[in-house]
């Protein structure tokens, strides 16, 4: 008998810290107040009963206790609340929470503070999923399974979401979950945020319960992760046996099997793990070994045909036009036909393999006739070119592939021998209508989504036109300085000035810096499309906000005053303000002149309303120029002709009436 332990087995690194944390306090604790677990530190029975002899209570919630207590955080984590209440009443904490929850905490809080909407998927029930809940506010939508999500996701209205997870799902689980999400067109971020310890624990899982006889899970029965490993073994071997201790083992069970396969869960100490396989191995000595026994194991695996999925080492038998026969050592041969080889055009099979030649290969159908066993080179060379995507996704590196045909809600892409699916909402980085343009297109993509049990794979073009976009923005803002002119192009107005594209990345043109003179719109002086200099006035990249100038492209008005009018010049203005004492004339934008009330009319002006209108064309005497000031007099009285004045003509009469 052969036992054979997974490489990944027994305490995550998350519960070894809670448990030496937590016999640390016990230890060491010298308060007044009592010493309490909140819920089971751990999904474990003999843990919690030893750290009940140490003097650690249990409790259900954090109300049990008082003022003073010292209380232990399980490594599930508590929701925001519970820490609130604790620093409320005086209660200190010794908070073992895994430090991934707490990753999963801070995510969840932060996407909440933003507005966005959060999505769990795991457990309701689990304590896990309760509190990370509990630091979004309880409003997140907790999705079990697929079905659940179809349901929930149908008509759900949800902002910008972040997608997390329990730690210890099955990552097909999560999976499933998405495809949903990408049926439904919902763009999300998703955080995997399932521990590398569980992925890793899951995946020695899988591939130790396909080579073994019998598969041994040990844990609680109460802990989720390990409730998952039981599953997992479930659907790759056919002999399986949950326990928690070496107690629940009935020796009996295990006799009949040559080679055994042990995986523990999370929660599992390594003392228990010992024990059992201590226990298994009492039993081996007991058993008779006959001398027969390698010579019978030899028949046993010549008759054991290899199933489908299965990887096969064989040797060439015979080269035919359209198959190759390959004996495998038992007692059917393998049938690989030409269509499931990759030939390069015009190469046939006689040119790739010969009698004698070392081969493998993928079983694809077991059959169970007096046929031969199927195989394909083709979908081995699948699995290595799913490795390579696998790698691809890790490393974020990215490949080509080509768009072959449109499918519901996006296409399909080929990269070597396999074929993924890319959403219509991840074809491009605008809205796209439909992919028919894109058919035939060879094109770069990012590896979103790797499921290798399903042979599936989802690609995204819009990561990396974002990934481009982002470095031609990064290029052009280490080129731009304060003070430089460059050109642009109006793209959008706003009641509060123009957006100006000057070769990437947008710059605000606000209204005050399009021109000298004052316009209450910038349609006043522009227009969409047009092409302008513009002088760049502020850079602030961790904001990208850019400003930028008009006026300051052209001369200031006042500077050139001196070269343009004279004291004596009669010009033309238009009227731009009205005031009690005058009117302000503008000569040309950003050069305004006063023509004060006794300088309008060759009359006694009572209400300057009544003589002068905002728009108005005049024409207007230069009386005065002070440079330093930026002032001009003007006078619209000294460009009109002389007349006898009503003080005059009242003078006259005044002297007649004497007379």
């Amino acid at each position: 008998m052969e036992i054979i332990r997974a490489e990944h087995s027994g305490f995550c690194f998350g519960v070894d810290r809670a448990i030496d944390m937590a016999f640390k306090e016990a230890a060491t604790h010298g308060r007044e107040g009592q010493l309490y677990s909140c819920g089971h530190l751990i999904h474990n029975s003999a843990v919690v009963r030893e750290l009940e002899k140490r003097g650690v209570g249990l409790i259900d919630s954090l109300s049990e206790a008082k003022e003073g207590d010292t209380v232990i955080v399980r490594s599930h984590g508590e929701p925001l609340e519970f820490y609130e209440e604790a620093e409320q009443r005086g209660i200190r904490l010794v908070d073992t929470t895994c430090v991934f929850v707490e990753k999963i905490h801070k995510l969840v809080h932060e996407a909440h503070n933003n507005g966005r909407s959060v999505v769990v998927v795991g457990s309701r029930e689990h304590q896990e999923v309760k509190a990370t809940n509990g630091w979004c506010g309880y409003e997140a939508l907790i999705l079990e399974n697929a079905e659940e999500a179809k349901e929930q996701l149908r008509n759900a209205e949800l902002n910008d979401p972040l997608v997390v997870c329990q730690t210890t799902i099955k990552v097909e689980l999560l999976n499933e979950i998405l495809e949903v999400f990408d049926s439904y067109g919902i763009e999300y971020e998703i955080k995997n945020t399932i521990c590398n310890a569980t992925r890793d624990r899951q995946k020695s899982c899988a591939d130790l319960s396909k080579k073994v006889d019998l598969m041994i899970v040990i844990g609680d029965r109460h802990s989720s992760n390990s409730k998952k490993l039981h599953e997992i073994t479930k659907e790759n071997c056919k002999n399986c046996i949950f326990i928690e201790n070496s107690s629940n083992l009935q020796l009996k069970d295990i006799t009949p099997y040559n080679t055994i396969g042990i995986i523990a869960g999370a929660s599992t100490p390594e003392w228990i793990i010992k024990e059992v396989i201590s226990s298994m191995k009492d039993v081996t000595k007991n058993i008779e070994q006959n001398p027969m026994m390698d010579f019978m194991d030899d028949i046993e695996k010549s008759l054991r045909l290899p199933k489908p999925g299965d990887i096969i080492d064989g040797k060439v038998d015979q080269v035919m036009d359209d198959a190759v026969i390959v004996n495998m050592g038992c007692k059917k041969d393998g049938i690989l036909r030409a269509d499931e080889v990759v030939l390069e055009e015009g190469q046939k099979l006689s040119d790739i393999f010969k009698a004698g030649d070392d081969i493998q290969a993928k079983v694809i159908k077991s059959d169970e006739g007096e046929g031969g066993i199927l195989l394909s080179k083709k979908r081995l060379v699948a699995v290595e070119n799913y490795a390579e995507l696998e790698q691809a996704m890790e490393n974020k590196e990215a490949i080509s592939v080509k768009i072959i045909r449109a499918v519901n809600g996006g296409v399909i892409a080929a990269y070597k021998e396999i074929t993924g699916f890319m959403p219509m909402s991840q074809l491009d980085d605008k809205y796209v209508e439909s992919a028919d343009q894109f058919i035939g297109q060879t094109v770069d993509v990012r590896v979103i989504r790797v499921d290798t049990k399903r042979n599936r794979a989802v690609f995204s073009r819009k990561t990396i036109l974002r990934e481009e976009k982002d470095k031609a923005v990064s290029e052009i803002w280490n080129n731009l300085n304060v003070g430089d002119v460059v050109e642009g192009k109006v793209m959008r107005f706003t009641p509060y000035g123009a957006f100006v594209d000057i070769g990437g990345v947008d710059g605000l043109l606000h209204i005050s810096e399009i021109s000298w003179g004052k316009i209450k719109h910038p349609e006043e002086v522009l227009n969409i499309g047009d092409i302008i200099n513009v002088k760049i006035l502020t850079l602030n990249q961790e904001i990208s906000k850019i400003s930028l100038g008009l006026k300051q492209t052209q001369p200031e008005p006042w500077s050139l005053v001196g070269d343009k009018y004279n004291v004596g010049d009669v010009v033309e203005g238009k009227i731009v303000q009205i005031k009690e004492y005058g009117a302000f004339v503008e000569l040309e934008a950003g050069l305004d002149g006063l023509v004060h009330i006794s300088e309008i009319a060759n009359k006694r002006v009572e209400n300057v309303f009544d003589e002068l209108k905002v728009g108005e064309p005049v024409q207007v005497k230069i009386m005065e120029i002070d440079p330093e000031k930026k002032r001009i007099s003007l006078s619209i009285k000294a460009t009109l002709p002389e007349e006898v004045t009503e003080d005059v003509v009242e003078a006259e009469e005044a002297e007649a009436v004497e007379e």
